[in-house]
């Protein structure tokens, strides 16, 4: 039992793995919430399909007890991570509006779902993490859903902010630039040569590593002073 408690979406892998990690070695209990169970000794699973509208439904339950069992006085800190993520390969020509309702609701309605569950259980020095991405405010080619959404997702944590005035609850969105996760391997079909060009792209020259965005998260969730702030941590990209 912990009264530090990270409850966070798609903790299998890359950077909510790095999270989780991250976030246990300062003593909190961990939550995961995703569709793969992570394995990993000490985190609760608890397994959904946020693709699903309806997987609040299902979830709520399992969730609200998972946190009461805990974090028994209900007087502890919560961290929300929303790292869940759907990435496509579309465009505006030719993206269906069922795929695009997809990724909008992983990437925008299932964190607006996830806040409801748990905001009448979070006290003040609670935080809400978004994890955006570098094309929260750009854009490139054949990702037209993933970018629509990741732009909203801004907007959902500015919305956040202001909703939560006075509660003593922050929040903040994380933008990651290009990291070596499964999801940018598997978008780039693990062509070598499409990641050595996205690393040009950067002023280090290289991928960033989950560790490296596990770290930026855990200071937008225990920084209050960082409240409705885009934060992007991107090493650096080279403007062309």
């Amino acid at each position: 039992m912990s009264e530090k408690m990270l409850v966070i979406t798609g903790g299998s892998r890359g950077i909510g793995r790095a999270a989780i990690a991250r976030f246990q070695a300062e003593g909190f209990s961990v939550i995961n919430l995703s569709r793969t169970p992570i394995g990993l000794a000490g985190v609760a699973q608890i397994t959904v399909d946020m693709s699903d509208a309806n997987w609040a439904i299902q979830g709520a339950g399992k969730l609200h007890d998972a946190v009461v069992k805990r974090m028994p006085s209900g007087q502890g800190r919560i961290v929300v991570v929303h790292n869940a993520g759907l990435l496509e390969k579309d465009s505006v020509c030719t993206v269906a509006a069922e795929s695009f309702a997809k990724v909008m609701q992983v990437n925008v309605i299932a964190p607006a779902q996830l806040n409801q569950i748990l905001l009448p259980i979070m006290t003040p020095g609670s935080a809400i993490v978004y994890v955006g991405s570098t094309l929260s405010e750009k854009a490139v080619a054949n990702s037209c859903s993933y970018v629509t959404s990741k732009h909203a997702l801004v907007g959902l944590m500015r919305a956040t902010c202001q909703d939560l005035v006075g509660s003593g609850i922050h929040t903040n969105c994380v933008c990651p630039g290009f990291t070596d996760t499964e999801m940018l391997r598997a978008h780039v079909g693990g062509d070598q040569a499409v990641l050595d060009s996205i690393a040009s792209g950067v002023t280090f020259n290289r991928l960033i590593q989950p560790q490296e965005m596990a770290d930026a998260i855990y200071v937008a969730a225990t920084q209050a002073v960082f409240n409705g702030a885009v934060m992007h941590a991107n090493l650096g990209q080279i403007e062309r």
